[in-house]
C-alpha cells in the first residue's frame, strides 16, 4: 500500500514541483495553510508531512505543534527561514528535519524515502520480533531501567515510558555499552543509518527529549552524559548499582 504524504505550503508552484516527483510512488495530498492542513489531518491516514513555516491563518510552527499533540509521524519543515535559531525551535516542536529553501526536489524525496524507512520498517521489524517470542534478547537491565526490545518501550521503577523510534533506538545504543564514549559521527550513523554531516542540533535535541523522558532531574542528567570535546556517554554499571 502506498504511504500518504501531506505537503503544506502557500506556494502553489512548489506544491505542484514536490506532487510531480513524489506521485509515481506515494499518494500525495496538499494544503496551502496550516488551518487547511488541520482540517486534511482530521480526515485523512496521513504517513509524512512536508510543511512550510511562513503560511496565512495557521503558521507552520502553530501546525506542527498541533500535529505532534495528535500524531507521532514524521514531519519535515521545508522553509525560507535558515537562521539557526529557526531550526532548533522546529526541532525542539517535534520536527523530525529541517530542509531550507531554495532546495533540489530530489533531496526532498531522499528524505522523505529515509524518514518513511525509518519509521516504518522499524516498526515492523518491532512487530515481526514480537511474533516470535523467545528469540535474541528480549530485554536489557541497567539500574531501575528496563528496556524491552519486542515492545520498544522503556520502564523505569515499573512504570513504562513510551519511546519514539529514534529515542528507542538511541537508548538501545547506549544501553548496549554502559560507560562508553560515543561521539557525535557515531550515534549519528549508528541511529539514523546515513553519514554524519556534523548536524549537531538534530542530535542534540533527540537527546534532550530522552533525557525530559528518563532523568529525574534533566539539567543535571544521571542516565546520558555529555563529555565535553567528546560526545556523550551513558551511566557506567557500578554507578548504576549504587542507585
Amino acid at each position: 500500500m502506498r504511504k500518504t504524504i501531506l505537503l503544506v505550503d502557500d506556494e502553489q508552484d512548489i506544491l505542484d514541483m514536490l506532487k510531480l516527483f513524489l506521485e509515481p510512488d506515494y499518494h500525495v495530498l496538499e494544503a496551502n495553510d496550516g488551518q487547511s492542513a488541520m482540517e486534511m489531518f482530521a480526515r485523512e491516514s496521513i504517513d509524512l508531512a512536508v510543511i512550510d513555516i511562513m503560511m496565512p491563518y495557521v503558521d507552520g510552527f502553530k501546525l506542527l505543534q498541533w500535529i505532534r499533540s495528535h500524531s507521532k509521524i514524521p514531519v519535515i519543515v521545508l522553509s525560507a527561514k535558515n537562521q539557526e535559531a529557526d531550526k532548533i525551535a522546529g526541532l525542539g516542536l517535534g520536527a523530525d528535519d529541517f530542509i531550507t529553501k531554495p532546495f533540489s526536489p530530489l533531496e526532498v524525496v531522499a528524505r522523505i524515502q529515509a524518514h518513511l524507512r525509518r519509521t516504518y520498517e522499524f516498526n515492523d521489524a518491532g512487530a515481526a520480533k514480537g511474533a516470535g517470542a523467545g528469540k535474541g534478547i528480549a530485554e536489557t537491565r541497567l539500574g531501575e531501567l528496563i528496556l524491552d526490545h519486542e515492545a520498544c518501550l522503556l520502564y523505569k521503577r515499573g512504570e513504562p515510558i513510551e519511546l519514539s523510534a529514534i529515542e528507542y533506538k538511541l537508548l538501545k545504543l547506549f544501553m548496549s555499552k554502559p560507560g562508553r564514549i560515543f561521539t557525535k559521527k557515531q550515534i549519528f550513523e549508528q541511529v539514523w543509518s546515513e553519514p554524519y554531516i556534523a548536524d549537531d542540533n538534530t542530535i542534540m535535541v533527540q537527546i534532550s527529549r530522552l533525557r525530559d523522558k528518563i532523568e529525574d532531574s534533566p539539567r543535571e542528567p544521571f542516565y546520558i552524559r555529555t563529555v565535553r570535546g567528546l560526545g556523550y556517554r551513558f551511566a557506567k554499571k557500578d554507578e548504576l548499582d549504587a542507585t
